[in-house]
């Protein structure tokens, strides 16, 4: 399997497939660090960083928008003292697509 972090982000449209159960049980060993959760009927990955102050925590809050910049592919960020919430989901799809993994790996990536 080609490793999603090789991948850009693609544009998608309203009427783009969500990714499907199984896709997703195969997209997700690349990101086991990532909780999938239903949020009001809508696919999203989620995944909490910890860091040991809000300098950190910021600074990879901001690395993280400019991933999301340059991919043309926006979470949501909650940045707290000593932690950083991402949430990735596909808006226009209302859940999971291709792009979200690839965007979660890349995370990650900024990360490590």
């Amino acid at each position: 399997m080609t490793k999603l972090t090789t991948f850009s982000c693609v544009a998608c449209s309203g009427d783009s497939p969500l990714a499907t159960p199984e896709e997703i049980d195969t997209l997700r060993l690349q990101i086991p660090a990532w909780r999938i959760l239903n949020s009001e009927g809508t696919g999203k990955l989620e995944r909490v960083f910890e860091f040991s102050d809000f300098v950190q925590a910021l600074e990879f809050t901001n690395n993280v928008g400019n991933l999301a910049e340059q991919e043309n592919h926006h979470p949501a960020i909650l940045t707290e003292w000593g932690r950083v919430t991402v949430t990735w989901w596909t808006h226009k799809i209302g859940g999971l697509h291709h792009n979200d993994f690839v965007a979660a790996a890349k995370t990650d990536q900024l990360f490590t």
